[in-house]
């Protein structure tokens, strides 16, 4: 279950930290820019890993998206609530953890009309062992091709959070396009 008091940070538009509220009160039709991260994991074998959000999540509920994503807690290091999270929502323990798109940033307003606003350092890692679910977090989760993922992405990006959308074409690096080098080790 969610954690009623935990925070998140507050950005203001250069990026910079202004405050801290509870992060069941900051997603709405508003929402504030915040600090947040956000993960992709590939398993030994390269393939990446992609998880279904919960049913009962407050944005995109039941969406597949990259493996995580989060909010580190104030004057927590991202790349602690990053660990952090992968072993609260995944049961996962990572290795590799690396910094790949550190100025990410998005808007984006899902179909209830809740807003998420947010600058988010996308990091990439590789998974020690198979994930097991939190179901107040993810309802389902697949090990994937990068480049059937790539594929998938380009012909139906609707069908994937907006996120891990833009942040695929981002770590691409292919002027807009989607490409398997986006999830390519090397790059990780």
């Amino acid at each position: 279950m969610s954690d009623p008091t935990e925070r998140v940070v507050l950005l203001d538009e250069r990026g910079d930290p202004c405050g801290v509220a509870l992060k069941d009160t900051v997603h709405d039709a508003r929402t504030a820019l915040h600090l947040a991260f956000s993960c992709h994991v590939r398993d030994t074998h390269g393939r990446i890993l992609l998880t279904r959000r919960a049913l009962t999540k407050r944005t995109w509920p039941g969406t597949w998206t990259n493996a995580f994503c989060g909010h580190p807690q104030p004057f927590e290091p991202i790349p602690e609530a990053v660990e952090r999270r992968a072993d609260q929502e995944l049961g996962l323990e990572l290795r590799d953890l690396r910094l790949v798109l550190p100025d990410f940033r998005y808007r984006a307003v899902d179909a209830s009309g809740v807003v998420e606003n947010e600058i988010c350092p996308v990091y990439t890692a590789e998974a020690v062992g198979d994930p097991v679910l939190d179901p107040d977090e993810a309802m389902d989760a697949a090990w994937i091709e990068p480049a059937r993922l790539a594929a998938a992405l380009e012909a139906a990006p609707w069908a994937f959070s907006p996120w891990l959308v833009l942040q695929a074409r981002e770590m691409s690096d292919a002027g807009g396009a989607i490409s398997a080098a986006a999830w390519a080790e090397a790059r990780a």
